[in-house]
């Protein structure tokens, strides 16, 4: 999922509308994912190859291809260090499947649990928004609405004088209207929808000034 030049053009338009009647600042930025979650990957890599152990010690017969490279067939008692050799073969091999099995990021993402990809887009957010929004604005009210594609999550993070009158609450409307356009396959309405909304909770609580000037671009971000 990607956003068109026409969808990046109605974000831009719908910040600069959003931001005409407060103080407040938004940031709007759309990553492709927040994380390429390679360690998922080497988890279950390393969950199949106990499971490999497992499965043999539960039915040792399933080693006997692996064991007869390393024992003649004519031996009575099948050599302890074939079947341990056999064993470990069959750990690696497993391991190595699994690794290959999610190189992709669709696989990845697939396998990635839901409260990992929540934390990972959540964190990802949060540092974004030290970067971009953070301390830019002369009376602290910015906020960063952030939008992880792959992971079709979102989240919104605002700078401390917005925290002091506004409560998490608040951004739930934005929220809700972000995800079910984002449902829909239009990602690009769902953020100026999302915008328009914190624009609303920003005009209520942070009504425009005199001198107010725009401290930070309109445009969207995209990484």
């Amino acid at each position: 999922m990607r956003l068109s030049p026409a969808d990046r053009d109605l974000v831009t338009a719908a910040v600069t509308r959003a931001e005409a009647p407060s103080d407040g600042e938004i940031v709007t930025v759309v990553a492709q994912r927040s994380d390429a979650y390679r360690d998922v990957a080497l988890h279950w890599a390393v969950l199949a190859m106990l499971g490999a152990l497992a499965l043999l010690a539960w039915r040792p017969a399933l080693a006997d291809p692996l064991v007869a490279l390393f024992a003649e067939p004519w031996d009575p008692v099948t050599p302890t260090g074939a079947l341990l050799v056999s064993a470990l073969l069959a750990e690696v091999l497993v391991f190595l499947l699994v690794r290959a099995a999610l190189a992709g990021d669709a696989a990845r993402m697939a396998l990635t649990p839901g409260a990992t990809k929540a934390r990972r887009v959540r964190r990802r957010a949060r540092e974004l928004f030290r970067t971009a929004t953070e301390q830019r604005t002369r009376a602290s009210t910015g906020v960063l609405l952030y939008l992880s594609l792959a992971e079709r999550r979102a989240e919104i993070v605002a700078e401390r004088g917005i925290h002091a009158r506004v409560a998490p609450e608040e951004w739930g409307e934005a929220m809700a209207a972000l995800l079910r356009e984002l449902r829909a396959g239009r990602p690009g309405e769902g953020m100026a929808a999302a915008v328009e909304r914190v624009g609303a909770v920003l005009a209520q609580h942070f009504p425009r000034s005199a001198d107010d000037i725009n401290e930070l671009p309109d445009r969207l971000i995209e990484l």
